[in-house]
């Protein structure tokens, strides 16, 4: 029962750290690999108009459903003019009013975007469009077009990619012919298309919108067709007949209505500038978080102060060290000095680099092992004698620090920051079992502790795995499952199958 209680707990911890780790990196979009940023767009729309005494409305279509990309925030820059957002038969809708405006007129809105493929919005199943009402001749030429494609096609897409094939073709038949002989501009060509399809039944909408390439000082406009197959929205390039959007390409809106009305204005105009930018992954995850009006961004530590965030991407650090010790004692079998001295000295090396700690922890340890035993001769008591190594420590580091110093080696003065009561403690530990157990196995525990010391520094100072525990500080859940199992071991360990090989033989 206690081996059951003991599988179930580490299960559910690492259940549960996985799990927060799995929203906050797949939803949320929290990176697990350092410095990495995402390429933002920001759209701005310019609208200017002139405006009587009285006062003024105005409604921009602004973007809804937007596949392949997310909506990072947006504003609204309009001096003294009333702003909302709401939902229109063409979408989402921006509209300003005041009550009293005179003069030339301009209003801002701007909009960021970042590229997410994992986003396919789409609106639900829309119903079969009505017959249009189209008069004669035209509407006897749709009705041959469409029986004629209809033989030609085996589906919605095959349809439509038909369809479009005819209507661009450089010689077309007579009905086509008459059908674009008034259509002038690509949106009134779509608009023929869409009709075409209506009568065919079949849902199709014309989008809008833009391909985000770099700076655009004019963005135009690039439209677009939008059919529904009867399970999803399918996009076609109106000149081509090739099915998908361009390369980032972002809708802007939907369906026949003018982008903008404005009401109790006049000569009225709109252009649109394009901005890229880089931002820190971070932040557009807290972004998202904070849209998302999770929780969990209350806990992140990245909500705290920088000078706390320092700390704690050491402190993490901490247990990742703790495992690699209980890994190396528990199953390798490297016997050391204390319980967490290992890790202490570990993160130490982290201020003096391995080969300096290496050679400074030696020297530190190997001096005071001597003073310590001189101090044998005077018996003192625990207390007093542990008093009086660890003064002889921070003596022995002063003197070193120096010493480097005048030699013009600065990573001597580094030492300060090694743990002292521990290395007073290590120096203590080691001079009792010099005495108890002999030389052999105080050098042997003192060269295990300083080897896990290494191999803790080592995976301690990996900076893509200090970068993820810092931002899924959760994945500890996980370490602390492994220690829990680990602590369940009562096997042989590696290095005792070596020492016990010629009894397995005999």
């Amino acid at each position: 029962m206690k081996h059951q209680y003991v599988y179930g707990l580490a299960a559910l911890l690492t259940i549960v750290g996985l799990s927060v780790f799995a929203y906050k990196w797949q939803v949320l979009g929290f990176p697990i690999s350092k410095d990495q940023e995402t390429r933002v767009w920001t759209i701005e729309s310019s609208i200017s108009f002139d405006s009587g005494p009285g006062s003024i409305k105005v409604n921009l279509h602004i973007p809804t459903l937007t596949p392949g990309f997310r909506m990072l925030n947006e504003n609204s820059v309009s001096r003294g003019y009333g702003f909302s957002l709401n939902y229109g038969t063409g979408g989402r809708e921006a509209q300003w009013a005041i009550r009293r405006a005179d003069g030339r007129q301009t209003i801002y809105y701007r909009v960021s975007v970042f590229e997410d493929p994992k986003n396919d919005q789409s609106d639900t199943t829309p119903p079969f469009p009505p017959p249009p009402a189209i008069n004669e001749p035209f509407r006897t030429a749709v009705d041959v077009i469409v029986a004629d494609v209809n033989d030609h096609s085996a589906d919605t897409a095959s349809f439509t990619s038909e369809l479009l094939r005819r209507m661009n073709d450089q010689s077309p038949d007579p009905n086509i012919e008459l059908l674009l002989s008034d259509a002038d501009t690509p949106t009134e060509f779509v608009e023929k298309i869409t009709t075409i399809l209506a009568s065919a039944r079949i849902p199709a909408r014309m989008v809008r919108g833009f391909r985000l390439q770099g700076r655009q000082r004019n963005a135009a406009q690039l439209a677009w067709l939008e059919v529904h197959d009867g399970d999803r929205w399918r996009y076609f390039n109106p000149l081509t007949g090739e099915e998908g959007l361009p390369d980032r390409y972002l809708i802007w809106w939907r369906g026949n209505e003018p982008l903008i009305r404005v009401e109790g204005g006049s000569n009225v105009q709109v252009s649109f500038a394009v901005q890229e930018n880089h931002l820190d992954t971070i932040a557009i995850a807290e972004s998202r978080a904070a849209k998302k009006g999770t929780s969990l961004i209350d806990f992140s530590l990245y909500s705290l102060p920088i000078q706390t965030q320092a700390v704690y991407s050491v402190l993490l650090m901490i247990p990742i060290g703790a495992m690699v010790m209980v890994v190396l004692r528990n199953i390798v079998g490297i016997d050391a000095f204390g319980t967490f001295m290992p890790v202490l000295i570990a993160l130490a090396f982290r201020e003096t680099k391995l080969f300096w700690g290496v050679m400074l922890f030696t020297m530190l340890v190997a001096l005071g092992l001597s003073i310590r035993f001189l101090l044998d001769r005077l018996r003192l008591l625990l207390v007093p004698r542990l008093s009086a190594v660890l003064i002889v420590v921070v003596l022995l580091m002063l003197i070193i620090s120096m010493i480097s110093h005048k030699l013009g080696l600065e990573t001597g003065l580094s030492v300060a920051l090694f743990p002292m009561v521990i290395i007073a403690m290590t120096i203590e530990r080691m001079s009792v079992v010099w005495e108890e157990r002999g030389p052999a196995d105080a050098m042997r525990a003192a060269m295990g502790s300083l080897a896990i010391a290494i191999v803790a520094y080592i995976f301690m100072g990996i900076a893509w795995l200090e970068h993820l525990v810092f931002t899924f500080p959760e994945l500890l859940l996980v370490a602390l499952a492994m220690v829990v199992l680990v602590g369940r071991y009562t096997g042989y360990r590696l290095l005792e199958l070596s020492r016990f090989r010629a009894l397995a033989g005999s």
